[in-house]
């Protein structure tokens, strides 16, 4: 298949590229390479794929409404991973509008190249942020989530709904995929395991929020990356039973359906410190803090729907996931 997949040089989209090059696929990958870490990290993990003849890469922004359409009509994809997005909970609370910018202009631009050119299902990053104040675990894709806790969140669940929009509309077949804590080698710089890893590999202290009272389900990079093939493989169809007076969350009578996508084992915060602690040889200088505004105490993802309808089932353990990262991690850094 020719598929588009935006957010190439970020970490999930990265790693799903990879998957889909080396089972044969053409894959045109589309990202700005913008500033909000790195971008030598982006160029490294793109420099993972240019080599391949099945890799062609676009820098554009998702939000251009002169140039997104534009290579949807010269390209013609079959199907398009939609990864590209404004990431990080406490970022939205300091600069909102560049989560409306390409979470939801963005996202519009994309849902509109599908449905004038033929694409015969998008697949899209949601997040677990959905649930928001929800507190009944594991999180169900039938619980509501109506109550996002930021502004990141907010973005998402629209799309979810934009995305049911179009299917009801246009018949465009679209699944969302609910991320839970990904986690592995090239991972965001932003996130726990990458402060973590650095801080304790230098000696300094590592901020624990929530005074390290949090649970999260991590998930490695390897078996989202193999989830996401998964389910791009298996659009979702119209359900003729559909009954509308249930008001079911998780379906639709449009070709629409959104899935959890996580570890489905939900792990202790200083337990995922143990086990960094573990694999750097090294003690963590823990900073005790409050939790901070935007974040939940705690994410348990139900992942039985994506494995009914995929066969998809998370294999790799919180001990094996870290140790990778951690060797990735020296490794890349040369530490």
């Amino acid at each position: 298949m020719k598929i588009l997949l935006t957010g190439a040089a970020g970490f999930i989209g990265s790693h799903v590229s990879r998957l889909l090059l080396d089972r044969g696929d053409t894959v045109v990958g589309l990202d700005n390479l913008n500033a909000y870490y790195d971008p030598q990290l982006k160029r490294d993990r793109l420099a993972r794929l240019t080599g391949d003849a099945g890799f062609s890469f676009v820098q554009m922004d998702v939000e251009d409404r002169t140039r997104v359409p534009e290579l949807f009509k010269a390209e013609r994809f079959d199907r398009v991973v939609h990864l590209a997005a404004q990431a990080g909970v406490r970022h939205s609370l300091i600069d909102p509008h560049a989560y409306i910018d390409s979470n939801v202009v963005g996202f519009t631009n994309i849902l509109e190249g599908c449905r004038h050119n033929g694409v015969q299902h998008l697949v899209y990053a949601s997040s677990s942020s959905v649930y928001g104040g929800n507190t009944v675990m594991p999180f169900s894709e039938h619980h509501g989530v109506d109550h996002p806790v930021s502004l990141y969140a907010a973005t998402k669940k629209a799309n979810e709904l934009m995305a049911h929009t179009y299917s009801h509309l246009f018949q465009l077949p679209t699944t969302g995929l609910r991320f839970f804590t990904v986690y592995g080698p090239w991972g965001r710089p932003d996130m726990a395991l990458f402060l973590f890893t650095k801080a304790i590999l230098a000696g300094e202290p590592i901020k624990v929020f929530n005074h390290g009272k949090m649970v999260r389900d991590f998930t490695y990079i390897d078996d989202i990356a193999a989830g996401v093939v998964h389910t791009l493989d298996r659009p979702p169809q119209a359900d003729a039973a559909y009954d509308k007076d249930q008001a079911d969350t998780a379906a639709s009578w449009a070709p629409y359906r959104v899935f959890n996508i996580g570890n489905n084992n939900p792990v202790q915060l200083m337990d995922f410190i143990n086990a960094i602690e573990r694999h750097t040889g090294k003690a963590a200088q823990k900073v005790l803090m409050d939790i901070q505004p935007g974040d939940v105490p705690a994410t348990y993802a139900d992942v039985s729907a994506l494995e009914q309808w995929t066969g998809f089932h998370p294999a790799t353990s919180i001990d094996d996931g870290v140790g990778r990262f951690v060797d990735w991690y020296r490794g890349y850094f040369k530490v």
